[in-house]
């Protein structure tokens, strides 16, 4: 498997969901968690990952992320063995590529990895 991260992403806290995220769900699905990254948010649902990308000066342009969990084959998470770890991330070896999510320190990785586990194992 390719071992560079085709993507990466910094989750930086906990967010209420976004309002607007109901318009990207498809019926029978529905936000579970949302998290600030940079420059907009990433939020995971009962079917996939949306991560939204604010770009440019403005941030007006926005290219959104979908990954179905259906596509991950394999993840790990990484910290120094405490719950709230500075240097804590997520890897996820999808269909598609790599993808690299690190993670603050204010983040559960715990919480994180359960969701991850709950959304991918279901199915």
């Amino acid at each position: 498997m390719e071992t560079a991260a085709i993507t990466s992403w910094t989750l930086i806290q906990e967010i209420p969901i976004p309002p607007d995220v109901v318009d990207l769900l498809v019926e029978g699905e529905e936000a579970v968690a949302a998290y600030k990254t940079f420059r907009d948010s990433a939020i995971f649902t009962t079917r996939r990952l949306i991560v939204r990308d604010a770009q440019g000066l403005t941030g007006k342009k926005v290219e959104i992320y979908s990954l179905p969990y259906s596509s991950v084959v394999m993840w790990s998470s990484e910290n120094a063995g405490k719950v709230f770890d500075v240097n804590a991330e997520l890897e996820l070896w999808t269909r598609a590529g790599h993808i690299k999510v690190k993670l603050d320190r204010n983040i559960d990785i715990r919480r994180l990895d359960k969701l991850l586990a709950w959304a991918i194992l279901k199915g």
